[in-house]
């Protein structure tokens, strides 16, 4: 463990950044009238963020009491968040102007959400990663219900609220049990004290760390939190849909792992059963209610769900492995589920809004690349060779095969087969179906369709992650690696 300075501002520099750079959009972005400003400095401050996070690397350090910590892990969990909320931005600017809502607020909500995240990843006290998911939840409210004069993204934001709230409650609790139960919310202190609480106070920590899971179910849309899922991803505006799915997913499960493997690492023979049925469950549910949908989007919300049972293997696993198997399928995962919410704002831009599987018919004859950009992502969310998805849950799966979860890995497998059917049905439809007879004018309209500059930029960016982490993974396999050994 890196030694802790009281105030060291070097660790929190990627923070310290995105905090700038909202600041001057909600102080002078307004003043400019031109709409691209707020998405021009959110982006510049997410770049000058991530050069601040690889300054980090290799240079473990720490300070404010103990509390922040700036290892490996954290610039690794830094860089995916960053990674996500810069493609994010890039899907909206496009999207936002099409609804009239291109207002530069919007990009500093988003900032200051991975703001949340990175604190969430840099901290191994309790209370200050409950500041964090904080900080991370309440512009996240804000934006699930941005597009204000839609009942759905309404829903979305109401429904959102309500679900976060009773999650932190249930965090908040689980802190106070463990407090009560160990005297302190340092993660290490906690460790070095399990043995002695779970004599003398052993009600309170077990249910205290319960709790503290509950809370991160919600978040991670684990089962059984995870209804909220597809009723708030469908009514959110599609790109803040994609920031949902990939940086508060990723930020609960990074925050889990530091929490179960240091803090309540004494406990892992409670846990693992808990984790394994919590796997099982959430993969299950999230891959059997995709299949019976006809929508695309809430089909991606169900598979979000199923994609959080598979990280879950990783976590009931334990160990280096698992956690280096984690790290990399999250950053995969980012670039392939973005790279598939890209495709459903550019399909459903050009079929007013909708997105329901039919407006894919025929999609191959009309726009051969974007056929082949959404089978690219399509087949990687169902992990085939040679995309990142493939290497990713090989990864997490062989961990967890040598940490003697077969059986775990079996259903896992399972799961990954029944997926199959649903990620290739839009294919279908996009492949090997004729499109439907809208009439010589429309059909000009749609042949002329043009992708906006900033959306083909995060396309191009996510197919080179989800082909790049697929065909060369060794490369970032020892970044993942390398990133663990300063937490353990």
């Amino acid at each position: 463990m890196p030694q802790m300075a009281d105030i060291n501002f070097n660790i929190i520099m990627p923070e310290l950044a995105l905090l700038m750079f909202s600041f001057i959009i909600f102080m002078f972005a307004p003043l400019v009238r031109k709409q691209s400003a707020g998405m021009l400095v959110a982006l510049i401050g997410v770049i000058v963020a991530i050069v601040f996070a690889f300054s980090g690397w290799n240079n473990p350090q720490g300070g404010y009491f103990g509390m922040v910590i700036a290892d490996n892990f954290a610039v690794m969990a830094k860089i995916i968040f960053l990674l996500a909320c810069g493609t994010a931005i890039l899907l909206s600017h496009d999207y936002l102007n099409r609804l009239n809502l291109n207002r530069p607020e919007y990009y500093g909500l988003m900032l200051l959400s991975t703001i949340g995240m990175m604190i969430m990843a840099s901290s191994t006290n309790l209370m200050v990663i409950f500041l964090g998911l904080e900080i991370m939840s309440l512009p996240l409210y804000v934006l699930a219900g941005f597009n204000r004069g839609n009942l759905k993204s309404n829903e979305s934001a109401a429904k959102y609220f309500f679900m976060g709230a009773f999650a932190s409650g249930f965090f908040l609790y689980g802190i106070a049990l463990v407090y009560g139960g160990t005297g302190t919310t340092d993660l290490y202190n906690i460790l070095s004290r399990t043995d002695t609480a779970l004599v003398s106070n052993g009600i309170y920590l077990t249910v205290g760390a319960v709790l503290i899971l509950v809370g991160f179910g919600f978040k991670i849309a684990a089962f059984p939190f995870h209804t909220w899922v597809p009723d708030v991803y469908t009514g959110a505006p599609t790109p803040v849909t994609a920031f949902f799915s990939v940086g508060p997913k990723a930020a609960g499960i990074i925050a889990l792992l530091r929490i179960f493997m240091i803090g309540f690492a004494g406990m892992q023979d409670i846990f693992t059963i808990v984790f394994w049925l919590l796997a099982v469950f959430t993969m299950t549910i999230g891959n059997v209610l995709a299949v019976m949908q006809n929508d695309v989007k809430r089909m991606l919300a169900y598979s979000s769900i199923a994609h959080a049972g598979y990280l879950l293997v990783a976590l009931t696993a334990g160990g280096a492995e698992a956690i280096s198997a984690a790290l990399y399928y999250l950053l995969a995962y980012g670039f392939f589920n973005m790279g598939a919410f890209a495709m459903v704002i550019i399909i459903e831009g050009k079929n007013g809004g909708s997105n329901h599987l039919s407006t894919y018919k025929g999609l191959v004859s009309k726009h051969p690349w974007l056929a082949v950009f959404l089978a690219l992502f399509m087949f990687s969310l169902a992990g085939f060779p040679p995309t990142a998805g493939f290497v990713g849950k090989f990864y997490v799966f062989s961990a967890a095969v040598k940490a003697g979860f077969v059986w775990l890995v079996v259903l896992a497998v399972i799961n990954s087969l029944i997926s199959v059917f649903y990620y290739l049905k839009p294919l279908k439809m996009a492949f090997f179906e004729k499109p439907e007879d809208i009439g010589p004018e429309a059909e000009a309209e749609e042949r002329s369709l043009k992708v906006a500059p900033l959306v083909a930029l995060a396309i191009i960016i996510t197919a080179i992650g989800t082909l790049g982490l697929g065909i060369i993974p060794e490369s970032f396999i020892k970044l993942t690696t390398e990133s663990i050994f300063a937490m353990l």
